[in-house]
């Protein structure tokens, strides 16, 4: 595994004058390599890499609410999911929703963005299926 090479100062090339490669170029391995050098054990001791790079960026007892901590309107779920699932029964609530998606009312609040979206999506199916109702009673 691990070849020998002599040293250049010796005269005879004695066991003792020969390094191992692995151990002389210990700097040019990978930083994973380094650590977990298998052939003669001699990886570093990592116990205390890396504790001295990171530093504290918010205090621990600095609770101010995010802008996303607070909890969505309509019973948690948003006003689009909300708008919905109560579409189903008022299909008036998808046409609400569109409107409020079209005019960028997410932008408030990124969250509200799907339930709005699927709301804009289920008002173009009912739009159509009244449209199809509307175009076959009128060719009767």
């Amino acid at each position: 595994m691990g070849t020998s090479i002599e040293d250049p100062e010796s005269s005879k090339g004695d066991l003792s004058s020969k390094k191992s490669v692995s151990t002389n170029h210990l700097d040019l391995l990978r930083p994973a390599a380094l650590y977990l050098n298998v052939f003669k054990g001699q990886g570093k001791d990592v116990t205390g890499y890396g504790k001295a790079k990171y530093s504290l960026i918010k205090d621990v007892e600095d609770n101010q609410p995010g802008i996303y901590d607070k909890p969505l309107p309509c019973f948690g779920c948003g006003l689009g999911w909300f708008s919905f699932l109560i579409g189903f029964l008022c299909p008036i609530m998808w046409f609400y929703a569109t409107f409020l998606y079209l005019t960028s009312y997410y932008r408030k609040d990124p969250r509200e963005r799907a339930g709005l979206a699927a709301s804009a999506i289920a008002a173009l199916g009912c739009s159509l299926a009244i449209l199809i109702v509307v175009i076959i009673r009128l060719s009767l």
